[in-house]
């Protein structure tokens, strides 16, 4: 079973969006393995989003992610990544799909509610930041 990163970002967390997301992605079949709720600080933020320290929108999204609490999830599935992806929508809200997540819950391309995977190799880099093996439950 493939598995997939799921963080509720803060703009949807100010407006108590957290238990809407994760329904949306456990309705698509995809199953809860590992919940947690944090405040991402500068450090595993900068870990987080790596692959984006050198871009202009980088200190921005660093301020914006670490503004408040977030949800942490780890969920499961066949072709989890994929189908979370699809479910969550195109990352800019405006050319989302009707229907995802962007689409009816994001503000802008930062702030968009939702951040997954975005590929099987990803994830697994991804979750090993967020969780413990012991905090990753199978049943």
């Amino acid at each position: 079973m493939e598995r997939t990163l799921i963080l509720v970002k803060p703009d949807a967390m100010r407006r108590r969006l957290g238990g809407a997301i994760i329904s949306r992605l456990e309705e698509k079949g995809l199953k809860l393995i590992a919940l947690k709720m944090l405040h991402m600080d500068e450090s595993l933020g900068r870990r987080h989003y790596a692959v984006h320290v050198d871009k202009p929108f980088f200190p921005e999204l660093l301020k914006f992610m670490t503004s408040s609490p977030i949800i942490a999830a780890v969920f499961e599935g066949e072709g989890a990544v994929e189908l979370a992806r699809k479910t969550m929508g195109a990352t800019n809200p405006a050319k989302a799909e009707p229907g995802t997540i962007r689409r009816d819950f994001g503000v802008d391309l930062t702030q968009n509610s939702v951040h997954g995977s975005d590929s099987p190799e990803t994830a697994a880099a991804e979750i090993e930041l967020f969780f413990g093996d012991s905090e990753i439950f199978s049943y």
